[in-house]
């Protein structure tokens, strides 16, 4: 895939528009502000982001926001030292550098200066980019986008006479992030590490009524291409039918089963299992810490034969990717788990420093005001062998979760409680009745070793996924092929 440089764009935007300083004049502060720490970076972010909302027929958001600042960061040891400002002026920079300073001067304790060297990752130097770098608004106008969402609610009233309210969002975003370190910090980079990063996203629901009832389903879509892939008929009226779809399929559930028993989970969207109650915990911070249930692990056992679980940040146009992460290590394809044995953690700079491992490309942060910390790109659970019917086949009771709603997870446990927005009853090795207030219970450690048969095709989900930890939402994505789990609770209202 070929896009504009990067480095161009970035230039043309900080130093030349914004910036009232040269990057000789960054080069040389942060010189003296990280001299002596171990680790540490300027962090620069522009941000363009509209959103339009349509509920019940009006259009009652309509909202542009643009910004832009840096965050300042200097490590040492395992102790974090982190100013940020939205003042783009050498001296919010000089403000920000003595701070640091002020700070790592205070006596630290011993295993704050534990001396660690980190293992480099490969330099991303001539790797297609993973998308382009135009921006999602180019080429339409505000009225054209609000006409879309018109269009959107009008095609979903018409589909059936039971549509009673159909809303549509629209998210586009367009960030540019220039990392720079000091020279003695470059790694051998030649430069700064920039990357250009557009993310849209469209959602759909439908609210359908009858008997006075009412029920609702939902659908969207999204990733790092352009918005006019979204505004494409073919792609809003299929979304519009899938959320129809649910909303129909859920005002004919029935009360949903309650009991352990085995659990068919769809392909795509129900990844969201995967990446809460069993990715989390392969981040790099908890395992360091020692506070995560798969701390220590590394080469034994922690999911049934046949289970492989990646987290990928290179796939083309996906929510999740990026070209880099948010400290400037290319992301990668890392191996969390091969045919169920534990391979390694994902790491940003610090934990993969401390612990004498190379960083993953996992390194992100919500914006220039954040510290970057250990995250997930897009985690993926591989194919097996087994076939779809076979798993319903195979399965006397059961239930079918086909796509899930929200949910709560301990990290620390890995616990969860998942709610299923659209399943199934399996009786007699058939799908049956649709089921309402279906919820999942168990812990990722279990399920992860109650695995026992997995579909042969793996699927994404549609580009939805926002991840939150530590009061940070970053987008990442979702993967998995149709999988069976032997025994799980199952909440439900059934007497």
């Amino acid at each position: 895939m070929s896009a504009p440089s990067p480095v161009k764009i970035s230039d043309a935007l900080f130093f030349h528009e914004t910036l009232p300083w040269t990057p000789d004049d960054v080069n040389r502060q942060l010189a003296s502000s990280l001299a002596g720490m171990d680790d540490g970076e300027l962090f620069l972010e522009y941000r363009e982001e509209e959103t339009l909302g349509l509920e019940n027929g009006l259009l009652r958001t309509a909202g542009f926001n643009r910004s832009s600042g840096f965050g300042l960061r200097g490590v040492t040891g395992s102790q974090t030292i982190f100013a940020h400002s939205d003042l783009l002026g050498m001296g919010a920079l000089r403000r920000a550098a003595e701070g640091l300073g002020s700070v790592e001067r205070m006596a630290l304790r011993p295993d704050q200066r534990a001396p660690s060297r980190l293992q480099e990752a490969a330099a991303a130097d001539g790797r297609a980019f993973l998308y382009g770098a135009a921006h999602p608004l180019e080429g339409g106008d505000f009225s054209q986008r609000a006409a879309l969402l018109g269009e959107i609610e009008a095609y979903g009233r018409g589909l059936d006479h039971r549509v009673v309210q159909v809303n549509v969002t629209l998210n586009t975003q367009w960030q540019v992030v220039r990392i720079m370190r000091p020279a003695f910090l470059q790694e051998g980079h030649a430069g700064p590490l920039v990357d250009v990063r557009p993310l849209v996203r469209l959602d759909v629901s439908v609210v359908v009524e009858q008997g006075g009832r009412r029920e609702s389903g939902r659908a969207g879509q999204g990733g790092r291409y352009a918005l006019s892939r979204l505004m494409e008929p073919s792609c809003w009226q299929a979304m519009t039918q899938e959320a129809l779809r649910q909303a129909l399929v859920t005002l004919e559930a029935v009360a949903a089963p309650a009991g352990d028993m085995p659990v068919v989970l769809g392909a795509g969207w129900p990844g969201i299992l995967l990446h809460e109650a069993v990715g989390h915990g392969l981040e790099g911070d908890f395992n360091r810490k020692g506070t995560s249930v798969f701390s220590g692990c590394v080469g034994q056992r922690i999911a049934a034969p046949g289970v492989t679980v990646l987290d990928d940040g290179t796939l083309p146009e996906r929510r999740g990717s990026l070209n880099m992460d948010d400290e400037g290590t290319p992301t990668s394809r890392t191996v969390l788990i091969e045919d169920g044995i534990l391979q390694g953690y994902m790491q940003d700079r610090l934990n993969a420093r401390l612990t004498s491992v190379t960083p993953t490309g996992n390194g992100r942060r919500q914006s220039y005001a954040h510290a970057p910390m250990p995250r997930m790109t897009n985690t993926i659970m591989a194919g097996g062998q087994a076939s779809e019917e076979e798993m319903i086949r195979s399965t006397k009771k059961g239930l079918y979760a086909r796509n899930f709603g929200g949910g709560q997870v301990d990290i620390t446990s890995g616990k969860f409680v998942f709610a299923a927005s659209e399943a199934y009853l399996i009786e007699d090795g058939r799908v049956t009745a649709p089921v309402r207030g279906a919820t999942l219970i168990g812990s990722g450690a279990a399920v992860m070793e109650q695995i026992s048969m997995i579909g042969p095709a793996m699927e994404l989900d549609p580009g939805i996924g926002t991840c939150g930890k530590a009061g940070q939402g970053v987008p990442v994505g979702v993967g998995q092929p149709m999988l069976k789990v032997s025994g799980l609770t199952v909440g439900g209202t059934a007497s």
